[in-house]
């Protein structure tokens, strides 16, 4: 049988794959945050059309306990479903993921436009290909928060766009 079409994949991908982690606050970007929010398994860094998460190490992140109270509390925050928002996980810390609690969120009328996942390691990236089964919107891949960021105002920018096209029409 040919060559393994896992490794080639992550063969292309990794090479250049950067291991420096990048925390939001070790950024320029930080001081557009509009607001930071702390809970229990992580913190939250809020701008206007995007949210960059960082978990704690070793949490096992599952809808019920983690993700539906602060969905609600960042959907009533942002006065929508998040429909026009990016959700970006900039994995800084070894944590795990339900993977198939991404259907709950869907069922709970909650949207995304776009979920980006920061990967530093190999690892993450095979982690991050699982969640990838259960979205419903785009989605993206990076190996720095940088690129994500940018691909987050993107996303929302052609919203905006859009928006204003449609007021004229």
């Amino acid at each position: 049988m040919g060559p393994n079409i896992v490794q080639e994949f992550f063969g292309s991908v990794s090479e250049g794959y950067k291991s420096n982690m990048g925390f939001i606050k070790d950024t320029p970007f930080y001081k557009d945050a509009i607001h930071e929010k702390h809970y229990s398994c992580g913190t939250y860094y809020l701008f206007d059309t995007f949210i960059v998460a960082e978990i704690k190490e070793d949490i096992v992140y599952t809808w019920d306990e983690h993700a539906k109270p602060i969905v609600e509390e960042l959907t009533d925050l942002y006065d929508h479903n998040g429909e026009n928002v990016v959700y970006i996980s900039n994995r800084v810390h070894s944590y795990s993921v339900k993977p198939s609690d991404w259907i709950k969120f869907f069922r709970n009328n909650f949207r995304l436009r776009g979920y980006a996942i920061v990967s530093y390691t190999q690892k993450g990236l095979l982690t991050s290909l699982l969640e990838k089964l259960f979205m419903r919107n785009s989605f993206q891949n990076f190996d720095n928060l940088e690129d994500a960021i940018i691909w987050a105002k993107k996303l929302t920018h052609d919203i905006d766009i859009t928006t204003e096209g449609d007021k004229s029409a």
